[in-house]
């Protein structure tokens, strides 16, 4: 079949966009791992201008609490039973948070460390949408499986006092980015990019070190 050309463009634009769901966990108005995923976030739609943006603020949005209701309904998936009338109204309030989720090609997280793990709200957020049938399976005999395929994640990590470099009981452990890799990955995203700021008080030169990390972050948006 010939296609006119103005349909040949228009279809190849279309399948060339990508999708990017950018997640704020940060409450903070000044936040490093913000404005460092901000400007990664810059030079990836300056190289990709028809990237399709889409935020979700974890502090700012209206998330349900993850009830009990809705661990039985996550329950009767895992069995195969079926959803009684609460449990199926439980199902589509989660499920349409999740699959908004899993419609993204591109993750871009903004993380920063929180008594050695990630800021609540975005714990909360991953409870509500790591659901199975949507983001992971699970069999019996070999365990979970990923459904999320040829997707891609960006980290950006801060963090205080700790470093990766020079690790010690005095300043913490990290249930941080081995916590986000360890979800992402048993959802099936293995694609995963790390950025770091850290640590981002104990530091000689904190506007410098920042200053490097904004650059890294630019460089790795335009590669």
């Amino acid at each position: 079949m010939n296609w006119p050309t103005k349909i040949l463009n228009i279809f190849k634009r279309e399948i060339s966009v990508t999708k990017l769901l950018y997640i704020k966990a940060s409450p903070r108005p000044d936040s490093k791992s913000v404005a460092i995923a901000d400007a990664y976030l810059e030079a990836l739609k300056a190289k990709n201008p028809s990237l399709d943006v889409d935020v979700i603020d974890v502090w700012q949005e209206s998330l349900p609490e993850f009830d009990g209701n809705k661990v039985n309904a996550k329950i009767a998936i895992f069995t195969g039973q079926a959803h009684d009338a609460v449990q199926k109204t439980a199902w589509d309030e989660i499920s349409g948070i999740a699959n908004r989720f899993a419609a993204a090609d591109h993750y871009l997280f903004a993380v920063p460390m929180w008594n050695g793990g990630i800021p609540y709200p975005l714990k909360h957020y991953i409870d509500i949408i790591h659901q199975p049938g949507i983001l992971f399976g699970l069999v019996p005999e070999t365990g979970y499986f990923g459904l999320l395929k040829d997707k891609k994640a960006t980290v950006v990590l801060t963090s205080g006092a700790f470093s990766p470099a020079a690790p010690s009981p005095a300043y913490g452990v990290d249930h941080h980015s081995a916590y986000l890799s360890s979800w992402l990955n048993q959802a099936g995203v293995t694609d995963i990019e790390e950025i770091r700021f850290q640590p981002t008080l104990l530091t000689g030169d904190p506007e410098g070190d920042f200053a490097k990390v904004v650059a890294t972050a630019k460089a790795a948006g335009a590669h």
